[in-house]
């Protein structure tokens, strides 16, 4: 059963690093909880180390450049890890081909900026789906349109055999107080439509690896069993923290809110019920991140 507890501060010098989930857990999407800023950099004042481990389709450094827009301080974190750069560098090294059909919005474009760090890349080139030898999703079009509105085209994909390479493996997030569809919806639907996708963020171990490296090269040698994952999304960071057989701390205010009807804290029996459901089981739950 998990443990409900009230501050970060109650079990935060059992860890030496904290792999930190963004969105529904630092901000919303429009600006920083002011909370979570605080227990961030009190965690970071004690010796502690904190990699924000993100399902964004971007680099860490356009990550970075959001943050301050959400005036989320720099002295809160130590580094990044996104789900853009890992499926950025499978994307360089050809993981779906040359030329590339892309699904997302005009922000998204970063994403096919060079990457110094890979040898020999391969040359993309964005193609008309007909003419395309894979497929990158950094996200829908029109985030508030059902997935369901690109049958058409991923029938065609399918049947052609591309691979979708999914720049971002989240379902929906909560901006603000709209939700939205992400990269994660329509990869989804590809592979229930027969297709194959390819992730590289959470819940899979391409980011984690990432993340571990970027921690290691902070501090080297810090066990997994001293790590503490953060997060709000049930099937992303709680299921990818137990894949990594990493300790988390699930945000109960974030996506599942109505369901574990969290106030200021959830309310037990609701969550219990909930992470039965879910087949999740973090160690620890809060209401929000504090």
């Amino acid at each position: 059963m998990t443990q409900i507890i009230s501050a970060l501060s109650e079990i935060s010098s059992r860890y030496d690093a904290l792999f930190v989930d963004l969105w529904g857990c630092v901000h919303n999407g429009i600006t920083a909880f002011p909370e979570a800023v605080t227990a961030l950099q009190t965690y970071r004042r004690s010796g502690g180390i904190v990699i924000l481990v993100t399902n964004a389709p971007r680099s860490r450094h356009e990550v970075a450049k959001q943050l301050v827009k959400f005036n989320v301080p720099q002295d809160a974190y130590d580094d990044i890890a996104t789900s853009g750069d890992s499926a950025r560098a499978a994307m360089f090294q050809g993981a779906v081909g040359s030329k590339v059909w892309f699904l997302g919005q005009p922000h998204d474009l970063p994403f096919f900026d060079p990457l110094a760090l890979i040898e020999n890349p391969v040359e993309i080139q964005q193609v008309p789906l007909d003419e395309a030898e894979g497929i990158v999703c950094c996200g829908p079009e029109d985030p508030h349109a059902d997935p369901a509105v690109m049958r058409p085209q991923f029938l065609l994909a399918k049947q052609h055999g591309l691979k979708l390479l999914c720049a971002n493996p989240d379902i929906v997030v909560d901006r603000g107080e709209k939700r939205e569809y992400c990269a994660g919806a329509l990869a989804q639907l590809y592979t229930e439509m027969g297709g194959e996708s390819l992730y590289f963020g959470k819940p899979h171990p391409p980011i984690y690896d990432l993340a571990r490296r970027r921690l290691a090269a902070i501090k080297p040698g810090i066990l997994d069993a001293n790590i503490l994952a953060i997060g709000d999304g049930p099937h992303t960071d709680i299921q990818g923290a137990m894949g990594e057989d990493i300790d988390s701390l699930f945000i109960t205010g974030g996506l599942a809110r109505s369901e574990t009807k969290t106030g200021l804290d959830p309310e037990p029996e609701a969550l219990s019920s909930y992470i039965s459901k879910e087949s999740i089981a973090p160690q620890f739950s809060i209401g929000m991140l504090r």
